[in-house]
């Protein structure tokens, strides 16, 4: 991404501790309703605001050293409290927190012996009048973790963790600019307010940990046109096309990501493609008994 996957819920949380037979353990506690932004539609306070997150799961074909690679993603987004200032999800709610869509993005899938786990979060104001609040990204595999974080202050502060030498532990700060990862929460809740044109552009913080480039913005031709959003980087030999249904709640049905995959004389150009598979609306952090495992034969995740 993202090339990425997603889940919604909204929710102020308190936080509950259960007593377990070694340690206290911090459960989710129940949805309370949030104070939708007035310009919001009903439409989009009955769907986002019921107490559930919205989860879909894709097919996933993953470029990776070269060679296609067979997983799986996930897009959860879900409404939630947000506190501004520390830039985290509230235990309470206040009237001065910032309601947002968060999406988590995730992928899975192996390279030879080893696996891969991405993940990628977006917490977008639902006023849809600033950029991403805060972003996040890890990825692991058997030869370490790293981890990005991007907040949105005065400027964009980055703090960068990685096991390689060359990248290690960083932090600054760049200007402020649109965001590849702010693009998949901003299109579900309008997808005209989408940028086009020539735009400077962030690309997605996993595209930039796996290709190993300067977290800084791009030059990027945006397009949008029956239901697929698409973002060209000259600079970058990249194409990240986003298909969505026009019709709200503008899900999002698949993606490709275009790119040069591996390195010196066996890189090539491939496509990663993903899928939709299916779409639950759930509140899945009370789903966590063994019982509950059918709830992933339902997004054919197993």
């Amino acid at each position: 991404m993202f090339g990425i996957s997603l889940l919604f819920v909204a929710s102020s949380c308190k936080k509950v501790v259960e007593e377990t037979s070694e340690l206290s353990e911090i459960a989710r506690p129940e949805p309370k309703s949030l104070k939708p932004k007035p310009q919001l539609s009903k439409e989009f306070n009955d769907y986002w605001y019921a107490g559930n997150a919205e989860i879909t799961s894709y097919k996933l074909e993953q470029a990776r050293y070269g060679e296609l690679r067979d997983g799986t993603a996930v897009l959860v987004f879900v409404t939630e409290d947000f506190l501004p200032d520390a830039q985290v999800k509230a235990d309470n709610y206040n009237e001065n927190n910032t309601s947002v869509l968060k999406l988590n993005a995730t992928k899975s899938f192996n390279t030879g012996l080893y696996p891969y786990s991405i993940m990628q979060s977006v917490f977008y104001p639902v006023d849809n009048t600033q950029h991403a609040l805060k972003i996040s990204a890890s990825v692991q595999e058997w030869c370490g973790h790293v981890y990005t974080q991007l907040n949105n202050r005065d400027q964009f502060e980055i703090a960068s963790h990685s096991y390689f030498q060359n990248e290690a532990d960083q932090s600054f700060s760049i200007n402020k600019t649109w965001t590849e990862n702010e693009i998949w929460t901003k299109l579900r809740i309008n997808p005209q307010s989408l940028p086009t044109g020539e735009i400077k552009i962030i690309p997605a913080l996993e595209f930039i940990r796996l290709k190993h480039i300067p977290l800084e913005s791009y030059t990027a031709i945006a397009t949008i046109e029956k239901g697929t959003y698409t973002l060209s980087y000259p600079d970058l030999d990249r194409t990240l096309s986003i298909k969505f249904n026009s019709k709200f709640p503008f899900e999002i049905t698949g993606w490709e990501e275009s790119l040069i995959s591996g390195f010196g004389k066996n890189s090539k150009t491939l496509t990663t493609k993903a899928t939709k598979l299916e779409t639950i609306k759930s509140a899945y952090w009370k789903k966590n008994s063994n019982a509950d495992e059918g709830l992933r034969e339902k997004l054919k995740l197993q």
